[in-house]
């Protein structure tokens, strides 16, 4: 059974075709769906003309504008639910995720946890080419939240991560409704809150070398409020009566 790895995008025709085709590279059966939010550059198009090379491994979903990262994902998750997919992935567009960690992530999460974090706080992770306020604001991040979450997870903003099947299947995602930062803790969060066990993957996290970053100050400030709400919701599934 195939591995999803979703990938969110806008503007990324820089990196689209290259991510893609590495990823497909990789020793293990992936397929890609890229979430366009309606990339002015053409990043669909360059999709599409991937789609009649590998027609049965490449998917696109298109998006009428720029929703978030967060929708994107549900999407995604939503889009591979209804079909034949075991393992899921969150990966970034822009090669700061290396796709050559897909294997690994994939490995402990078929054999030693149901949800495998690329984290870049655990022993033999770490970052490449980031500026130090960028580190503070990560570092901080990833302490605050902790503090208030009291979940045992180094990197909970981390954004490369393998989720089970079942995991995705046992959240209630209409309640996961963040963009970014926020998001990626929301997920990981829910996942613990529900007993699924989580596994840290030490990875090196490169700063991206072409394209933009999409981080902004509404970002950081969704986070810092964001993990307050967490505390208090519950994200299973209601029971059917």
């Amino acid at each position: 059974m195939p591995s999803l790895v979703i990938i969110p995008t806008y503007n990324e025709r820089e990196n689209i075709e290259a991510i893609v085709r590495a990823v497909l590279r990789q020793p293990g059966n992936f397929h890609v769906l890229v979430v366009d939010d309606a990339s002015p550059d053409g990043t669909a198009q360059i999709v599409r003309d991937l789609q009649k090379e590998y027609p049965e491994q490449v998917h696109l979903l298109s998006r009428p504008g720029k929703l978030g990262l967060g929708t994107a994902y549900i999407a995604g998750f939503r889009w591979g639910l209804e079909r034949e997919y075991a393992y899921f992935f969150e990966m970034d567009a822009d090669f700061s995720h290396n796709p050559d960690d897909l294997p690994r992530l994939l490995e402990v999460c078929q054999n030693k946890a149901d949800v495998a974090i690329g984290s870049r706080y655990v022993r033999q992770g770490g970052l490449q080419d980031w500026p130090l306020d960028r580190i503070l604001l990560s570092r901080g991040a990833s302490l605050y939240t902790r503090l208030i979450l009291w979940m045992p997870v180094a990197d909970p903003t981390a954004g490369f991560i393998c989720y089970r099947r079942e995991v995705l299947e046992a959240m209630d995602l209409n309640k996961i409704r963040f963009v970014g930062y926020a998001f990626q803790i929301a997920m990981k969060y829910a996942a613990y809150s529900l007993g699924f066990r989580l596994r840290e993957v030490p990875i090196i996290f490169k700063d991206r070398q072409k394209g933009q970053s999409k981080m902004s100050l509404r970002i950081v400030r969704e986070a810092m409020l964001g993990v307050w709400q967490m505390r208090f919701q519950r994200y299973g599934r209601a029971k059917k009566s």
